[in-house]
């Protein structure tokens, strides 16, 4: 019953959303750091129909939706998510060592929107920990697992992919937080391209850049075209796929920092219009993993046509509950039915 959308939205999601954002974050850990608890409530269902199959940098998925980096921080709650039906989990943002992120005040939902604004700024257990989880259990079986690493420094970033890329299935470099300022740095093309060269150096794994937001379609941004050289050199040094894209850069004077990156419905039409463009700039030549405002399976639907190999899921399992994985599968399958 809980995975049910419907009665998530009309009896889990009010108690929740009557807690401060990252207190009712906290009650959802509690609960998914069981994953007996979500087995025994897991279903089959359309995740696992052929006609959703899909192949990803080589990668058979079951299905096409999966989760995006910044749910499961620590990697500490992907064998519950995993029974979710995703078809692939991604956990972190894993960094080199232990951080607590930007202060408090730092979650703001747009219920309106059914959005959330975040300037957590990556807090992390750090690299050791997230490699100590994994190798003692917190790898599911049966669904792909994807590490996400950052960093402002090279030698960080390439220790986090050194070690996690053995216990993963694949590694997506996040280059693009806006709450992390230092990370900007790799937003230059020379600096991204040494820091894959380096990576490169001792890759055995699917790699995914996961990209900065522009305005697609602006042809005479600055930042379009940065974002769009950035492409290039994901291309000349061999990566296997990106991610379109990050949170949008926002103000909002009821953040302590003051700005955020704005997720959820509010930026799907940006999306959409960013993965053609970035399809058409590839030539087909890597995958693209759509992120951003992705709630049903006519969204899914959307994001595929213009050019997305798969689609990634995160404030729309805040709004529309643990369930959103099989509601955009069945969704998929059954057109038109475009849910709540």
């Amino acid at each position: 019953m809980i995975q049910s959308p419907a009665f998530y939205r009309s009896v889990v999601r009010p108690l929740l959303f009557a807690l401060p954002p990252e207190r009712a974050q906290s009650v959802a850990d509690f609960g998914f750091r069981r994953p007996w608890l979500w087995r025994a409530l897991g279903r089959s269902s359309g995740e696992w129909d052929e006609r959703l199959a899909v192949d990803l940098a080589g990668m058979k998925l079951r299905n096409p939706v999966g989760l995006a980096a910044g749910y499961d921080k620590n990697f500490d709650m992907l064998p519950a998510l995993a029974s979710l039906g995703f078809g692939y989990v991604l956990g972190g943002t894993v960094v080199a060592r232990p951080q607590s992120g930007n202060p408090s005040p730092r979650v703001i939902r747009d219920r309106r929107r059914e959005s959330l604004i975040n300037s957590l700024g990556f807090p992390s257990r750090g690299l050791d920990y997230a490699i100590e989880r994994l190798e003692s259990g917190g790898r599911p079986s049966g669904v792909p697992v994807f590490g996400s690493v950052s960093g402002v420094a090279v030698g960080d970033v390439v220790r986090c992919h050194e070690g996690l890329q053995p216990l993963v299935d694949a590694v997506e470099l996040n280059i693009s937080s806006p709450n992390t300022a230092g990370l900007r740095v790799f937003q230059e093309p020379g600096a991204l391209s040494e820091l894959l060269g380096r990576i490169n150096d001792g890759r055995s794994k699917p790699l995914f850049v996961k990209l900065p937001p522009y305005d697609a379609g602006d042809d005479g941004s600055e930042l379009r075209e940065r974002v769009l050289a950035l492409v290039g050199e994901c291309l000349r040094h061999g990566t296997d796929g990106l991610t379109v894209a990050n949170t949008h850069p926002t103000k909002d004077a009821r953040l302590a920092v003051g700005e955020g990156g704005l997720s959820g419905r509010a930026i799907f039409e940006r999306t959409v219009a960013m993965v053609a463009e970035v399809r058409a700039e590839t030539g087909g030549r890597a995958a693209i993993n759509a992120s951003g405002g992705i709630f049903t399976g006519e969204d899914a639907r959307r994001a595929i046509e213009a050019g997305a190999t798969t689609v990634q899921v995160l404030t729309g399992l805040i709004y529309r509950g643990p369930g959103i994985a099989r509601a955009i599968t069945g969704e998929m399958l059954a057109p038109g039915q475009a849910g709540p």
